[in-house]
């Protein structure tokens, strides 16, 4: 007869794929080591898949076991939204992992929510992971709980709300001429080499439409892939470069650098947060999104 597969093997195999560990999934569940082992040894014969094989001196998930992983965990937030619905989250006793897609400009606002939750919430873990690719697939199968970007989708089963508005200012090392400058020209920083932050690789900008239009023309020495570091490259250079407002504003200072206002009309960014339909109702991932709103407000 076939192993059944019930909800508490696959919270096993949920706790194993994060782990890649019988011993830190049995903790993590608080469970014996043998009745994981054991719980392995099921889900081996019910998939009739190793799950986990030897690598080295750890173990490393299966080709099979990371494809279904994903599908596991919406299985697993699907359950809880269904038990919880109506509930009340008794935050102190939560004891949760929750996936945050973001980029690194978005990251560098949510410090303090990193601390609420570890204040109010020692059981969750927050896991962000970087931008790669944006397909709302992640969200669907469960591998993403929420993302925080730029753009909108406009899917029926995606929730999306605004979190809040970014401006891009200018950020230059302040011993540099230009800091001197409370809010230089165009024509100021053109003087001076760029660095641009683009995880496409492009070099090409907003602020460049804006400086054709005037006859100018900016030098972009440098692109990277990321604002933060851009940031670390204006810090030891006299390149130039555009950051997000909060990032500047909340580590300019620690970098040795001086942020200024861009004197055009550059397009102000909506970051907004995205989330699955199936957990708008539940009430630990409400209490996340509450927790963002009110750590950027």
């Amino acid at each position: 007869m076939p192993e059944q597969l019930d909800l508490n093997l696959l919270r096993v195999f949920d706790a194993l794929l994060q782990d890649g560990s019988v011993t830190a999934a049995a903790e993590r569940l608080h469970l014996s080591i043998p009745a994981t082992s054991r719980a392995l040894g099921r889900l081996r014969r019910a998939m009739h898949d190793p799950i986990l094989v030897r690598a080295g001196r750890g173990m490393a998930p299966t080709p099979f076991a990371l494809r279904t992983a994903p599908r596991v965990r919406s299985l697993l937030d699907e359950a809880a939204a269904l038990i919880s619905a109506d509930r009340e989250v008794t935050v102190a006793e939560l004891k949760r992992t929750f996936t945050i897609r973001l980029n690194d400009g978005v990251a560098a606002t949510l410090a303090a929510v990193a601390a609420e939750a570890a204040a109010v919430a020692p059981g969750v873990t927050l896991r962000f992971i970087t931008e790669g690719s944006e397909s709302i697939e992640a969200l669907r199968d469960g591998s993403v709980d929420l993302d925080i970007g730029v753009g909108d989708v406009t899917a029926p089963d995606i929730q999306t709300a605004v979190l809040y508005q970014e401006r891009i200012v200018g950020i230059v090392r302040a011993d540099s001429p230009l800091g001197k400058h409370r809010r230089p020209t165009l024509a100021q920083l053109c003087q001076f080499p760029h660095v641009s932050a683009s995880r496409r690789g492009r070099a090409r900008g907003p602020l460049d439409d804006v400086l054709e239009a005037e006859g100018l023309h900016r030098r972009v020495a440098a692109v990277v892939p990321t604002s933060a570091i851009a940031a670390l490259l204006v810090s030891a250079s006299n390149y130039v470069g555009l950051a997000p407002q909060r990032l500047a504003e909340q580590y300019g200072e620690a970098l040795g650098l001086r942020w200024f206002p861009i004197p055009a009309a550059l397009p102000e960014l909506e970051i907004r947060l995205l989330w699955h339909a199936r957990l708008d109702a539940d009430p630990a991932q409400r209490w996340l999104r509450d927790t963002l709103r009110d750590a950027v407000s």
